[in-house]
């Protein structure tokens, strides 16, 4: 079972992160309402691609760190940088031992000792960066590059808001594994983070070339 794309942004008071509720079982859309985002501790949020069982397995290690944390109860929880770093460790170790766990994960989050948002991507085999904006998946291809014109330091959580639903309906208008149902979470100064409900946007498939897709494609069959 397959999730699609996540994308994440930040503005100036903390991130965004998006996706959609479906997971496939190669193109059948098999389950319809799984949350593909996970609260960790009070200031992260880790969204995942790709195998949902692999990212089970991820979860069951995120909360052996964070049931760490309660049995420290030194106030002191760890930062989205500190679960980042682990998780670019634990996804390297597997893949040192050809058997990558299936997955892309976007790590955002409040950093409460540097005092600013944080985002950052890890892939299946380690490979890592921090970004102002990210995506994974089919969405790496449709909404960096809207990101990329749009963005700004100075955003603010509308300004964000607009800007990733905008990508969203890139994606979904494209992505024949992803559905019209998502969830956006919030990382802010003030924690803790927050998941909101599913909801759906606006589609349009009243376009002439939607109707008459070869029109314009001289020797398609």
């Amino acid at each position: 079972m397959t999730g699609t794309s996540v994308l994440a942004v930040k503005y100036k008071d903390g991130v965004l992160m998006a996706c959609d509720t479906l997971a496939c079982y190669g193109s059948t859309k098999r389950y319809k309402s799984i949350q593909r985002m996970k609260l960790v501790g009070k200031f992260t949020v880790v969204g995942f691609t790709g195998e949902l069982s692999d990212f089970d397995y991820i979860s069951t290690l995120l909360d052996e760190l964070e049931m760490t944390d309660f049995c420290q109860d030194d106030e002191c929880p760890r930062t989205p940088k500190e679960i980042y770093n682990y998780l670019v460790r634990v996804m390297y170790n597997r893949r040192n031992k050809f058997d990558p766990l299936w997955n892309s994960l976007v790590i955002s989050g409040w950093d409460y000792v540097e005092k600013k948002p944080f985002l950052g991507c890890v892939g299946m085999i380690g490979q890592h960066y921090v970004d102002d904006h990210v995506a994974t998946g089919f969405g790496n291809h449709l909404a960096r590059p809207l990101f990329r014109e749009s963005w700004k330091e100075e955003m603010t959580e509308q300004e964000a808001e607009k800007l990733l639903k905008s990508a969203l309906l890139s994606c979904v208008m494209r992505d024949k594994q992803m559905m019209n149902k998502f969830q956006i979470s919030k990382i802010t100064a003030d924690g803790p983070g927050e998941i909101s409900e599913p909801f759906a946007i606006d589609t349009r498939w009243g376009y002439e070339n939607y109707v008459n897709p070869t029109k314009y494609a001289p020797g398609a069959w």
